[in-house]
């Protein structure tokens, strides 16, 4: 295959052939490349399936992710980890592996990083160097950039299948008892409220979405996340919101606490919120306590969720007296307890 000089040579060919006062079909772009491959060919023979790769490479770095674009149509890999331009990790079926693969250098990574981000609206940069994406097809992306990355632009990408996995996919595969799966849909239908706690990568959003499926088609749900990263497809009346980061100026920035307000006033059966981790831990008490019953939220949690809520409850109180939070708290625990016993 040809260094990363070359594939540089190579699209800036390409570039120079591109005629920019007018749109270019991905047809048109791919025969350029095709083209310009073949002319360089003539001087340096590959074979045809490098050839092939080549195309692609050089086709997806004007269209694509570039070299990550094989890598996200890779069905087995479920994250990619870039810790700077020349290292690329995968995870494959949960074990970890060095792809042999490197960006041409640190500029190009960064050049991707800033299409990614503003594709969704976000700004990352120096000043504001970390943030939360998605690409088109649902992926998450986080990334981190220089000074607070030391190696350089730092990205992370964990992809979702195409289809969300069934409960009934979840109990094949042994990630839980039918019986559970049958006790999930009664405590879904009789509109618990549920707290689904994990490690990263433990499988919250995947258990989030199957657990979905058991909601009653006529209800009105409103989901909120700092990055969409939800499937919810058997419910027709559904609203999804996002936070937003502030711009440049500090201004604009809105929060899980403020979607959870606003979702108040929406007329929700439920609230799923993707990831309770803080302040908005207290008003997702008060949407519990307001009638919201049946709504669900998630958390990054080896432990029980009781030794870490109080803490996420009071960080959130200012000057409002905390003895009306604490006990709302104990109710919860009460709450809780109850239902243990009931088990």
């Amino acid at each position: 295959m040809p260094s990363d000089e070359a594939v540089l040579e190579l699209r800036d060919k390409i570039r120079a052939k591109i005629d920019f006062s007018g749109s270019l079909s991905d047809e048109s772009l791919l025969l350029i490349a095709e083209e310009t491959v073949f002319e360089w060919c003539l001087h340096n023979p590959l074979t045809a399936t490098e050839k092939v790769i080549l195309v692609r490479r050089l086709f997806h770095s004007f269209r694509g992710l570039d070299i990550l674009q094989p890598l996200m149509e890779d069905a087995s890999i479920s994250e990619i980890m870039i810790n700077h331009h020349a290292e690329i990790f995968v995870e494959r079926r949960g074990q970890m592996s060095l792809l042999p693969v490197s960006f041409e250098s640190k500029e190009r990574l960064e050049d991707l990083i800033q299409t990614v981000v503003a594709s969704v609206n976000r700004v990352v940069n120096e000043s504001s160097p970390i943030v939360d994406a998605r690409l088109k097809d649902g992926s998450r992306v986080h990334v981190v950039l220089p000074p607070v990355a030391l190696k350089g632009p730092c990205m992370t990408i964990r992809k979702f299948p195409e289809q969300p996995l069934t409960m009934e996919e979840l109990v094949s595969l042994g990630s839980l008892s039918a019986e559970a799966a049958s006790f999930l849909q009664e405590l879904v239908g009789a509109q618990y409220n549920m707290f689904i706690s994990g490690g990263t990568g433990t499988g919250k959003t995947t258990f989030l979405n199957a657990l979905s499926q058991f909601i009653p088609q006529d209800e009105r749900i409103v989901t909120i996340e700092d990055s969409a990263e939800l499937q919810i497809r058997s419910i027709p009346n559904l609203v999804s919101m996002e936070t937003r980061n502030a711009n440049t100026e500090g201004k604009g920035e809105i929060t899980v606490r403020d979607l959870i307000r606003a979702s108040l006033r929406m007329r929700p059966n439920r609230i799923i919120v993707g990831e309770v981790r803080g302040g908005e831990a207290l008003d997702m008490l008060q949407a519990l306590n307001s009638g919201h019953s049946g709504s669900v939220c998630s958390t990054k949690c080896y432990s029980t969720i009781l030794y870490f809520y109080p803490s996420w409850v009071i960080s959130a109180v200012s000057i409002t007296p905390r003895i009306v939070y604490i006990t709302e708290y104990a109710n919860l625990v009460k709450y809780l307890i109850q239902q243990l016993f009931l088990l």
